[in-house]
């Protein structure tokens, strides 16, 4: 990142068309995409710098999917809609080649296979049904491979047996890189590995540079609150207000922020309340580049199946360095629940007990040497926003459209934040589009 870089934050009064509040990927993707297929005048605030809160606090993991059984998804919403939302998720591929190419981007995008170890047949049978529906999606079907001395082979039915390939049990350690005899399946999918805070920086100074009359950011610049008129907002940045014919909240949806309906219904306890904040902590270690990048996702065996599935995820990939090359494995896993209301502290000491539960897991699962000291570089965490059915928010709000949403970290943001903008610039440029799981409850 560019630590050289002026923030300058919001001095005046004004008014645009467009206001995007919150500047990490998802604001980032929006601003593109309305720059580039509108003709709207696009501010963008932050109460931070830009890309300072959950995209700059990740492990740079980038996948299509959702962290949600499909099943469940389809019995909520139908089989087509979640087929159309698959779809959705992966056209943002080709999107973020787009802004990458338009942009001229020459930071790293390591394109890789994501790889998910399982180790208990729970855990299995619901990523067989999820590569059931992928595949009856028309998604290509991603390799299942399952050891063929797994404990569990009797209870997965005959009617599954298209999805999955028995193998030697050496050949799913070696898919997942380890030796954790723990896990018995892996499933490959398409995955990349990415900078997400030093792309928003470079994809902003392009676009401040090709649309320097349409675009301004301010950063350091709170919004307390919000008043929403019948065809437009005003927002309230303490000493200062901004007008604006669309707001756009592109935040992890878990603010101090007030909003007020003028005339209608109220929104703001239905839009704080719903939306669950959780910090994710992650350490980050160097080693000599002898690997290539990858994307791992371990998850344990827990005797608690009606739990969440408790996993850690892992990410390799270059980080230059001026006397030799290194890459940077960060690795995450550990959670912890943040209360209605309660607020976030970004500089919050990193507990010690977060940091020894990811050293055990590396060095029992993936790390070569478990002898060896590990020197942690780096250790951070990030607030993500959980949506109440863990399906990010993107659209118009049903009470006043004046606001939309593209909201909802749900522990993969990076992929579909970027889907959202394109989505919210069609929105924004008038475009009927058809109904989806990310539109906004009313």
């Amino acid at each position: 990142m560019n630590h050289e870089r002026k923030a300058i934050s919001l001095s005046q009064d004004i008014d645009t068309d467009v206001v995007i509040v919150g500047a990490g990927i998802a604001g980032i993707s929006t601003a593109f995409f309305l720059l580039k297929h509108t003709n709207k005048r696009v501010v963008l605030l932050d109460k931070s710098k830009l890309a300072h809160g959950a995209t700059g606090h990740n492990a740079g993991q980038v996948v299509g999917a959702f962290e949600r059984p499909l099943e469940e998804l389809v019995g909520e919403f139908g089989f087509e809609k979640v087929k159309e939302a698959l779809h959705d998720l992966h056209s943002a591929w080709r999107l973020i080649d787009e802004m990458y190419t338009e942009a001229n981007l020459n930071i790293l995008f390591s394109r890789t296979t994501r790889c998910r170890g399982f180790s208990n047949s729970h855990q299995v049978l619901l990523a067989l049904k999820d590569l059931e529906i992928e595949v009856l999606s028309g998604l290509p079907q991603n390799e299942f491979l399952i050891s063929d001395s797994a404990p569990f082979l009797e209870v997965i039915p005959s009617t599954m047996k298209h999805l999955y390939k028995l193998v030697p049990h050496e050949e799913v350690l070696k898919k997942l890189d380890t030796e954790d005899i723990e896990f018995h399946a892996a499933v490959s999918d398409q995955a990349a590995c990415m900078n997400s805070a030093l792309f928003c920086q470079e994809v902003i100074e392009y676009l401040l540079k090709k649309f320097p009359t349409r675009l301004n950011l301010y950063e350091n610049t709170l919004i307390g609150k919000i008043v929403l008129k019948e065809n437009f907002g005003l927002l309230d940045a303490g000493k200062h207000t901004v007008h604006a014919e669309k707001i756009v909240l592109c935040t992890n949806g878990f603010e101090g922020l007030e909003i007020f309906n003028d005339g209608g219904l109220a929104i703001d306890k239905k839009f704080h309340h719903t939306v669950m904040g959780r910090v994710g902590y992650m350490s980050g270690y160097l080693e000599k580049t002898t690997k290539p990048p990858t994307a791992l996702a371990y998850f344990i065996d827990d005797s608690d199946p009606s739990q969440d599935d408790p996993y850690f995820y892992l990410t390799r990939r270059p980080h230059g360095a001026e006397d030799e090359k290194h890459n940077l494995v960060c690795v995450g896993g550990p959670e912890v629940a943040i209360g209605d209301r309660e607020e976030y502290i970004y500089d919050y000491d990193y507990p010690e007990k977060m940091h020894e539960d990811i050293d055990t897991f590396i060095r029992r699962t993936h790390y070569s040497d478990a002898e060896k000291k590990i020197n942690y570089e780096f250790t951070w965490h990030g607030l993500m926003g959980y949506t109440p059915n863990r399906v990010r928010v993107i659209g118009s709000e049903p009470k006043n459209s004046a606001l939309l949403y593209n909201l909802g970290c749900n522990g993969i943001g990076i992929l579909p934040s970027i889907y959202g903008g394109k989505r919210i610039s069609k929105i924004i440029g008038g475009q009927n589009i058809r109904p989806s799981i990310f539109d906004p409850k009313g």
